[in-house]
């Protein structure tokens, strides 16, 4: 549920650009944004860094994007907000005694330090890699095809990086099965 609640204002995004165009749909991100940040800190009493700042960048592009009706600032949204996350997971490194992916996970997880590392630098190659790549499809195609590559691309790539994450996962975990007491005579 909490990963429809992450995406909601891009569905919303797509769905305001098919009926109403990318300056509608702009209007549509920034206040689904807004609404999501506040319905976080009404529910919980507090946001956590992230949403902030995407919704900063949403608030600033969007508004420079409706202002200057240019759709350039709303197609760097994504580039930035990837690129901040990485940049976030490669502070982490230097800033604190753990990387970041294994404070995320840590609780969930006991892996080797190495490995929490390989998986840190794997995180920030696919934020690059992501950010990269939408500034590739924004200005190689079509705004109506990136509007579907920010929605089903980017939400397809990341599924199927995490989905690789878990199987290399698989692979150092460590199972924890304890003794079923029926079996001992």
């Amino acid at each position: 549920m909490k990963l429809f609640f992450d995406f909601l204002p891009v569905v919303l995004f797509f769905i305001a650009f098919k009926f109403a165009g990318i300056y509608v749909a702009t209007a549509v991100i920034m206040l689904a944004t807004l609404a999501q940040v506040g319905w976080s800190w009404w529910r919980e009493g507090k946001v956590e860094k992230m949403p902030l700042v995407t919704l900063a960048l949403v608030l600033v592009l969007g508004a420079a994007t409706l202002w200057f009706q240019d759709e350039t600032f709303v197609k760097w949204k994504p580039t930035l907000v990837n690129w901040l996350f990485a940049l976030a997971f490669l502070a982490s490194h230097y800033l604190g005694d753990k990387p970041l992916v294994q404070r995320l996970m840590g609780r969930e997880l006991t892996l080797p330090d190495p490995i929490w590392l390989r998986l840190s630098w794997a995180w920030i190659a696919f934020f690059v890699s992501l950010g990269v790549t939408n500034l590739f499809v924004a200005y190689q195609f079509d705004t109506d095809t990136w509007v579907d590559f920010k929605l089903f691309g980017m939400l397809g790539l990341t599924l199927a990086f995490v989905i690789a994450q878990g199987f290399y996962l698989a692979r150092h975990v460590k199972a924890d099965i304890p003794d079923n007491p029926l079996s001992k005579e």
